[in-house]
């Protein structure tokens, strides 16, 4: 079994910055990639930033340039840095990694608020 535990969510405003950490523990023998997604509120869920373990890093168009993903590897931790910060970045995100042995197993976390106010 894996845990996943973000921290770092809050309120900030327009133009602000925050950091939401995310740390995997348990049974990890191969990551196949760290991620954070999003959700507002009446929307489906979505990619926000993706680190493969082919060093490939992904980003949504609407957030390229104003967020950074930064994944330790020994450590399986993904920080999402979210600096210049819109009110269309309120959502709740979450953690997700995926892992690989026999099969790939997908695990996700409890997901941490961010609200940017106007």
């Amino acid at each position: 079994q894996v845990q996943v535990t973000e921290s770092g969510g809050g309120l900030v405003q327009t133009g602000g910055s925050l950091r939401l950490s995310c740390a995997a523990s348990g049974n990890i023998y191969s990551v196949n990639y760290m991620a954070w997604y999003r959700q507002a509120p009446g929307n489906e869920r979505e990619l926000v930033a993706k680190s493969a373990a082919n060093g490939i890093i992904t980003y949504a168009d609407s957030v390229k340039g104003r967020l950074t993903i930064f994944r330790d590897i020994a450590k399986n931790t993904a920080d999402l840095q979210m600096n210049s910060q819109e009110p269309a970045d309120t959502a709740v995100y979450y953690c997700h990694i995926q892992v690989y042995g026999s099969m790939r197993y997908n695990y996700w976390g409890q997901g941490t608020q961010v609200t940017v106010s106007t």
